[in-house]
Order: C-alpha cells, then structure tokens, then sequence
C-alpha cells in the first residue's frame, strides 16, 4: 500500500501537506493543519463511493470557517468555565474564545496549528505531532502531542491521540470531525438513524456548562439507547432550544478499554458507522453553528445547520472544575492515551 503525500497550501510562509491512505473501498485524507481528516469515502449498498466527512477545498477556508471540521481539539477540548481551573493549588487563566469560557484550547489551540506530518507506510497510516510550550493559552506545562490515523483491513479508521508533559497539566484532545453519511453534499441529517450507549448525559445551564447533575436520559429527548432518526426531537425547543444537540453523553462503558459509544445509520444508502472509544463520554453535536453561518464546503457544497452531526469521544466538559467528573490530570511521567475505532459497514 502507498501514501500519497501532497501540497495543500500555506499559512504565514508554512506549507500545509495531505496525506492520502486507503485500504480497500475505505479512502482518507488528513491534512496537517488542525491534523484534520479532510476527506473520507465510503460505499453505500450499491457499491457507490461518496466522501462522508465535512471539509473544504482550501487551507483558507480551514482557516477562516466555524467548526473545527474534521480537526484534533487541544489542549482541553470543550468547555472550561470562565477560563479557569484550579490544579495543585494554583489557578490558571486561560484564553477565553466564548466569553466568558474558553472552549477546544483557545484562541490558538491544537485546531489552529499546522503539525508535523509522517508517513508509517508499514501500518498503513499517518502520524502528526505537535509540540506546545508551557504557559501555552495559559495551560501549565510543555506538552508533546501525537494523533496516528490508521485505516485497516477490515474497513475501520482508528485513531490514536497521545500526549506527554514536563509538569501537571490537564488534558483533553477529541476528533471533531462531521459526518454525514449520505455525502458531505447530500443536505441534512435529520432522517439519519442514531443509537448512542448512554443511559445519562451532563445537562447543561447558562452557556452550555454542565450543571454537575449526571441525569437520566430515559423520557427526554436525549434518550438514543435505541435508534431512531437525529432530528426526531428537533421541534421540542423546552428541551432542545438551539432544535439540534451539543451535550455530552455518559457513557455505559466509562474507561474501560474500548466500549462502543455510538452506531449510526443513513437508511437510504446503508452506509453506516460505529463509534468506539476508551474515553467516558461524548459530545453529539449537530452542526447548528451553520444555522447563523452557513459555509461553502468542498465541491461548492452548502453546509447549512445539521449538515453534519459529530460524535467527540472525550472527557466530561469543565471535569477540571467538577470534582466527581473524570480527572483530566496529566503528570510528568504519563502518557494520555486516547483511542478511538471507527468501523464502517453497509446496510
């Protein structure tokens, strides 16, 4: 198997690479700003490929274009309140991008960076890396981060997120790519099949920060333990006020070594995905960014809201200001390891 290895454009005189792998019906490319997976393409039950991940045509549009589509979040992906935390007695300040709280690292988080790009030819994979300084967007601590994007035999993208430090820091890197499984081009995803294996999720206040409360899903519009279509909910604005989703899941599996966090399903073309993960939570959000912004995407495409959905396996929102959330400490010493396995299948 070959990698094909290519220009993308520049950012500041910096040359941004894609990288081509593929195995078998399953295509991708990942470019090295924001370590993004750009493009993915899958057949349906007729055999047609189509490219299912959001993206753009140019490192301009990547640049410039709400949503982190396709890119590895850092240093702490999601929410922090107030742009603040507390770790080991000292508290830090943080860039606040979402005034008032700092969400997916800041201003110049790890979705803002160009990384370093390897080919691992011999595992049919990419790996990036990065490096960030302490006092980077007010995070303590130097950190060395990597993301390895491996497409396997049996048609399943795997991710593997890592990261080091020389003092305590906190940490929470997530794969914030869109989906829709239909083609990227294809409109919404409101009719798409969904099952999420959470039995409670993090209700959220006043700028989408969890309250703390771990409530049952059962009776409410975030109740995915059986499938049924993303947008079945949408018109139920008292419990859904943007009509779509951004929330976090608990999942059944908490850390346990890989547990599946999601299956989804587009019934027109079969195309389907599976979402597994060592993390104990993730994010479903439904792209409603796109309601106030729409964006031309690759091909000339319009993405309007819930032209995509994403499924970011990841660590609660605010955990480092929640004491009964899941650490996010990282020490000198440790490695932060992050899996995630994406099977795809058709039906």
């Amino acid at each position: 198997m070959s990698i094909q290895k290519t220009a993308f454009g520049t950012i500041d005189g910096q040359p941004v690479e894609a990288f081509e792998i593929e195995n078998g019906a399953i295509r991708a490319t990942i470019i090295t700003y924001a370590a993004a997976v750009s493009r993915l393409f899958a057949p349906d039950r007729e055999g047609r490929s189509a490219d299912i991940v959001l993206g753009y045509d140019d490192i301009e549009s990547y640049v410039r274009t709400r949503g982190n589509a396709g890119a590895i979040c850092g240093r702490y992906a999601n929410r922090i309140a107030d742009g603040t935390f507390t770790l080991n007695g000292q508290t830090y300040s943080l860039s606040v991008d979402e005034p008032p709280n700092h969400i997916h690292g800041g201003l110049g988080g790890f979705s803002k960076r160009v990384w370093s790009g390897e080919a691992d030819t011999a595992n049919n994979a990419v790996r990036m890396t990065l490096h960030r300084p302490d006092g980077d967007e007010g995070y303590p601590g130097a950190v060395t981060a990597s993301v390895t994007y491996r497409l396997t035999a049996d048609a399943a993208l795997e991710i593997l997120m890592e990261a080091t430090t020389d003092r305590p820091t906190i940490i929470n890197l997530v794969h914030h790519g869109y989906w829709n499984l239909a083609g990227h081009d294809s409109g919404h995803i409101r009719d798409q099949l969904l099952v999420i294996d959470a039995d409670r999720y993090t209700p959220v206040g006043p700028a989408k920060i969890p309250t703390g409360e771990l409530a049952p899903v059962a009776g409410t519009a975030f109740d995915f333990r059986s499938s049924r279509p993303i947008g079945a909910m949408f018109d139920d604005t008292a419990q859904l006020p943007e009509a779509g989703y951004d929330h976090n899941f608990c999942l059944n599996g908490g850390s346990t070594p890989l547990h599946r966090a999601a299956r989804a399903l587009d019934p027109v073309s079969g195309r389907g995905l599976e979402i597994w993960t060592n993390q104990p939570g993730v994010q479903f959000y439904t792209a409603n960014h796109f309601g106030k912004i729409p964006a031309t995407g690759k091909g000339g495409a319009s993405y309007e809201k819930h032209a995509g959905f994403a499924l970011e396996t990841q660590n609660y929102p605010n955990a480092p200001n929640t004491p009964h959330f899941p650490s996010a400490v990282l020490r000198p010493g440790e490695t932060y390891r992050h899996a995630m396995r994406i099977p795809f299948f058709v039906a």
